[in-house]
């Protein structure tokens, strides 16, 4: 690790991708040796898809954020520094907050500590969404459709993404350990560095490196990063000594989770790397420059998940060379079966759907797959029912089971089962489905409107 100080420059610590991650301790050590100014880590994101959002639950288990966040608290107390956690919980709705922020005032019931909390909620109540709706301030984001207020009415949860602006705030109120709701990933580390007096671009330049933890080393793994803004420029070093961050690395990660290699939307402005350049500084740190920030009008965007319907799955193998062949039109013959024999059932097409992915055929890339001929000697068939209904959706599923079993095709030889089963029972009920449904941007009347903050001395 560097172990010149500067003083004129804002050290910021990242401890991993996303609480719940893990990273080692060691890591934590050498990052808090430099004497960095907050410790910093990314709590959630929508990568895991629209379930969490929907239902409420978190990503990652209670016992993993524990583990980081204690010795995060250690660390950020100890060393007298701010401890910030965006997107809690994995969606940041109100209900992953409120998990999070137990969790941490637990720790410090456990441990005697104390400090002065925030919480700074990014949930958003459906009658203030239609109100600005209705004045004309939500706008669609790429191929998203016009909102109306029955899609509004539908979501379990809408939450808005916070810029550095309400981070800003909560740090100017005196609070140490700020925890919040949906945030943009770069936000909490570009406020720090841009309260202390730094320029916008170069700090929300290295939030984009932060929130991903050592992510923009090799080999990759979930690890500490510390990225120190200085003038014009940023510094990557990852803080454990078997990761190495190279120009190559980290023009790399700069690249990841957007639709262009350069251009970054933000809260406010627009974060541009078109000329960035990337130095080595030493054989494990990396010096970035040439980012530039463009301000924009203010926009948020939104995010919401709705309840689809239950569920119902079942998994299972192939390796007749008859049916691989035909896979296609066998399916077909599954499909047209189940519709038959659930009408006996009083239950219509419209009441269910049925999913089937076949693990090497199409698994991964369904009908946008290229390679068409089936290559393998065997196949994996996850057979899903998505119904109104947990009693339709398993009544269903049980009839597409048995007919993947016993359906007859051209040239069987078999005159038992078509599949092979992993586990009986075979038919597993797991958690409801959703879907996301906004994908819209706001426009508030200021940065701080739609995300209100509490502070309680814990």
């Amino acid at each position: 690790m560097t172990t010149t100080i500067a003083t004129d420059e804002f050290r910021l610590l990242s401890t991993s991708g996303l609480l719940g991650y893990g990273f080692p301790e060691a890591s934590l050590a050498a990052g808090l040796a430099v004497k960095p100014h907050m410790i910093g880590v990314d709590g959630g994101s929508t990568d895991p898809g629209p379930y969490y959002l929907g239902s409420g639950k978190t990503v990652n288990s209670r016992r993993a954020m524990k583990r980081d966040l204690r010795l995060m608290l250690r660390a950020a107390l100890g060393a007298n520094i701010p401890l910030l956690v965006g997107s809690c919980g994995g969606s940041g709705s109100d209900p992953h907050l409120a998990i999070v922020c137990d969790i941490v005032r637990e720790i410090a019931r456990e441990d005697g500590h104390h400090f002065r909390l925030a919480t700074i909620h990014s949930e958003q109540d459906k009658a203030s969404i239609k109100r600005r709706l209705a004045d004309g301030r939500i706008k669609p984001l790429g191929k998203a459709g016009p909102l109306d207020e029955a899609t509004i009415d539908r979501a379990a949860h809408i939450t808005a993404m916070m810029g550095s602006e309400p981070w800003a705030r909560a740090l100017d109120e005196g609070a140490q350990v700020i925890l919040a709701g949906r945030s943009s990933d770069p936000a909490p580390w570009a406020a720090c560095a841009i309260r202390s007096g730094q320029a916008p671009a170069p700090s929300w330049y290295a939030g984009k490196f932060l929130e991903c933890g050592a992510t923009a080393a090799t080999p990759k793994g979930h690890d500490c990063l510390l990225t120190t803004v200085a003038g014009d420029h940023i510094v990557v070093e990852a803080t454990n000594p078997i990761r190495v961050c190279t120009p190559l690395s980290a023009a790399n990660h700069s690249l990841h989770e957007n639709a262009s290699p350069c251009i970054f939307v933000e809260p406010g402005g627009i974060l541009d790397g078109t000329d960035c350049r990337f130095d080595a500084v030493s054989e494990r740190t990396v010096k970035i420059s040439g980012m530039q920030w463009r301000p924009m009008p203010y926009t948020v965007k939104l995010e919401a998940a709705e309840f689809v319907g239950y569920r119902a799955i079942t998994i299972c193998g192939t390796r007749d060379p008859m049916l691989i062949g035909q896979i296609d039109s066998f399916l077909e013959s599954v499909r047209k079966n189940v519709e038959d024999k659930s009408a006996a059932l009083d239950v219509s097409p419209n009441q269910y759907k049925l999913i089937f992915r076949v693990y090497g055929h199409n698994g991964v890339m369904g009908p946008r797959e290229p390679i068409q001929e089936v290559r393998s000697h065997e196949l994996g068939i996850l057979a899903e029912v998505i119904a109104d209904t947990q009693e339709i959706a398993s009544a269903v599923l049980a009839l597409a089971r048995v007919n993947l079993l016993h359906v007859d095709f051209p040239g069987r030889m078999c005159r038992e089962g078509n599949m092979a089963f992993p586990f009986s029972p075979s038919d597993v009920i797991p958690e409801p489905s959703y879907r996301f449904t906004l994908s819209h941007v706001v426009a508030p009347n200021d940065p701080y409107e739609m995300f209100p903050i509490e502070y309680e001395a814990v």
